[in-house]
């Protein structure tokens, strides 16, 4: 009886309710309530660092360590990361135009903004961690909270391990899969107590809201993510279709099944089985383009999860009282393409890198907390739309092997005719 009523609590209850405990502390305007709520957020935002720049190294290094040497998936491997690479850019250089265009910061008043930047420790810019992006020893990136540190020696590593023999980079491999999991089983116990820290991120934001901070900024907020979403999935991702000449129309009514899945279950992995069939079964992909594809795709071909980081980072930090310049913010097209490609397995998935980065910049994460309840919407379109862009990669690669069969059918035909 007790194991049936624990499978049927949702988490998204004890979120509720953290909420409107949340929204109510803050009515009361309690000096108590406040440095409860700022201790217990601090405690959270600790939590996060612990285990933030750990995660983002990690995840990406298992994810390389576990791929085919790059001469054995030369013909295939390459048009899947060309495609991925290209689709996930696409996706997070669209986020930036839109965040640019729309601007939902606007609706942070000056006086919080400078308020908040005044009591948060100066940060160095993006830029100059670009430019000191090779770090002294492996150690200082980590010490420091340098990012984009993190992610060169992961690249750095990545590129290394897959180009070693066989058995050294299984052995690899099973070694950094294995502190993943260690790593993640703590992101884990730390998302256990979300619903506390909700309550204190609520708090603190009623506290803020007193203080001049605009809803009409939230809202700008979820539209920037929403519409990076449609416009990848409605209209970039179909328009290399039909450059390829593939029916845009025909593919999604034959991955609609698969869809389905991935949206209502929030879960891209969950989808893949579904996925594989009908990709086979109703678009035609060949069972060897989609047995390759589609699960490479799954782990490394997360266009949603690139648009929803940068939109999210830029618009926390910038309503906490960064600033950044036109090419730092090009900076974030990087990163966020890497941090997606190496967003498998990681709990809460996109939403928990976007913390990690915040985390790991010494951003204050109350808003994160007002974002958590609407990301459970976001969460299932944005699964919905990763297993639409890895269908359409290996649609596109289907077509590009074809069209190399037939034309090294053709020049065989002739060179024995002739």
């Amino acid at each position: 009886m007790c194991a049936t009523v624990k499978r049927k609590m949702n988490p998204n209850v004890f979120f509720a309710i953290a909420i409107v405990l949340g929204v109510g502390a803050g009515y009361l305007q309690d000096a108590f309530l406040f440095r409860l709520a700022e201790t217990l957020s601090q405690l959270f935002i600790n939590l996060l660092k612990l285990v933030s720049l750990p995660i983002i190294f990690l995840s990406i290094v298992s994810t390389a360590s576990g791929m085919e040497n790059i001469e054995q998936i030369k013909r295939l491997g390459q048009k899947v990361v060309k495609y991925t690479l290209l689709t996930t850019i696409l996706a997070a250089t669209l986020a930036l135009i839109l965040f640019i265009s729309i601007d939902p910061v606007r609706g942070v008043s000056a006086t919080l903004a400078a308020t908040t930047a005044a009591n948060t420790p100066a940060q160095p810019s993006y830029l100059s961690f670009f430019i000191q992006i090779v770090p002294s020893n492996i150690i200082q990136p980590f010490y420091e909270n340098n990012v984009i540190g993190v992610l060169f020696l992961a690249m750095l590593l990545s590129f290394a391990i897959v180009s070693l023999p066989t058995q050294h980079r299984a052995g690899l491999h099973a070694f950094f899969s294995s502190i993943y999991a260690a790593v993640i089983t703590i992101t884990k116990w730390v998302v256990a107590i979300m619903p506390i820290a909700i309550w204190a991120f609520i708090t603190l934001f009623m506290r803020d809201l007193q203080q001049g901070l605009n809803i009409t900024s939230l809202a700008l907020y979820l539209t920037c993510v929403l519409a990076a979403n449609l416009i990848q999935a409605l209209i970039i991702l179909p328009t290399l279709l039909k450059v390829k000449g593939i029916s845009p129309w025909q593919m999604a009514r034959g991955m609609m099944p698969a869809l389905s899945v991935a949206f209502f279950t929030k879960s891209s992995a969950a989808a893949l089985p579904m996925a594989m069939r009908c990709a086979e079964e109703n678009v035609g992909i060949s069972r060897k383009v989609a047995s390759f594809t589609l699960p490479l795709c799954t782990t490394i071909n997360m266009n949603a999860c690139a648009a929803f980081i940068l939109i999210t980072v830029l618009f926390v930090s910038m309503s906490q009282g960064m600033v950044y310049t036109l090419p730092e913010m090009g900076i974030w097209i990087i990163l966020a393409t890497i941090a997606a490609i190496g967003n498998a397995g990681v709990p809460m998935g996109c939403y928990f890198l976007a913390s990690a980065f915040l985390a790991a910049m010494n951003v204050p994460l109350h808003i994160l907390g007002v974002i958590l309840p609407f990301y459970t919407l976001i969460d299932m379109l944005e699964s919905a739309i990763n297993v639409w862009s890895d269908s359409c990669v290996a649609a596109v690669v289907q077509r590009e092997v074809s069209t190399e069969s037939l034309i090294q059918d053709i020049v065989h035909e002739e060179v024995v005719s002739v």
